[in-house]
């Protein structure tokens, strides 16, 4: 079995407040972008293995996680993974979560589990905080810590969505650090239903103002975009990757 787990974009993030138990909750458009895709393929197989290409990548793949869930949980059998990466990693655009999340629905097709998304959401959310998203893989509000979704009719068919992955890593942890969480006047909800002409000065990712401060360049890779013509930029998720709608 092949399949192309696909990229995200966060159309807005707003960092609303910490909680507790120390995650923070957010706000955020998820939008798939299926044309920026990683590569896997689920082979039945005597033992577990776990292959990546064009990555490397330190521990336990967030793959082999997914397996070893749906293993304990259904008691399925091993398989052997194969995985090329194609995405940028540390980018903000979901391919870890994404790899998960495919390999759920993968295994779930592959052993006939029958399970409904509902059921691999929830799965997917033990595994990271938007790997939910990617079981629906369509537009989708996300709050809490990014867990709790909610489908938005929202498409931006007739306009040119390019993504451009930059050479600094950001890491989540850093990201987080420079935040100073607020509720603002504006929801996304709202915002989103406006022009895309309109979006610039009100469709803000928060995790941009610590991250550009610490790497002025993605600030500057932003203001090209807009000076090539970009009706709107910003920087997905905790960065490091930029994106433009034309």
């Amino acid at each position: 079995m092949i399949l192309y787990p696909n990229a995200k974009i966060n159309l807005g993030l707003n960092v609303l407040r910490k909680r507790s138990d120390g995650y923070h909750d957010i706000e955020t458009l998820f939008y798939p972008v299926p044309e920026c895709c990683d590569i896997l393929e689920l082979v039945p197989a005597d033992s577990f293995r776990m292959h990546v290409y064009n990555a490397d990548i330190a521990g336990e793949n967030l793959c082999e996680k997914a397996w070893r869930l749906m293993n304990g949980h259904f008691g399925i059998p091993p398989v052997e993974i194969h995985l090329y990466k194609k995405i940028p990693m540390g980018a903000g655009l979901g391919g870890g979560s994404s790899d998960a999340a495919f390999t759920l629905a993968g295994l779930n097709a592959l052993f006939g589990l029958n399970l409904p998304k509902e059921a691999l959401a929830a799965l997917a959310a033990q595994l990271g905080s938007d790997c939910a998203f990617f079981i629906y893989n369509r537009p989708m509000m996300a709050r809490g810590r990014g867990e709790i979704l909610a489908p938005l009719a929202f498409s931006l068919e007739g306009r040119t969505l390019r993504l451009y992955p930059q050479e600094v890593f950001v890491s989540t942890r850093e990201a987080y650090a420079g935040i100073t969480p607020r509720v603002p006047q504006l929801r996304i909800e709202s915002v989103v239903r406006r022009p895309v002409e309109e979006w610039k000065d009100l469709l803000v990712n928060d995790f941009e103002e610590s991250v550009f401060a610490r790497h002025p360049e993605l600030a500057a890779a932003k203001q090209a975009l807009y000076d090539e013509g970009a009706l709107y930029a910003a920087m997905s998720g905790s960065g490091s990757a930029l994106y433009a709608i034309f």
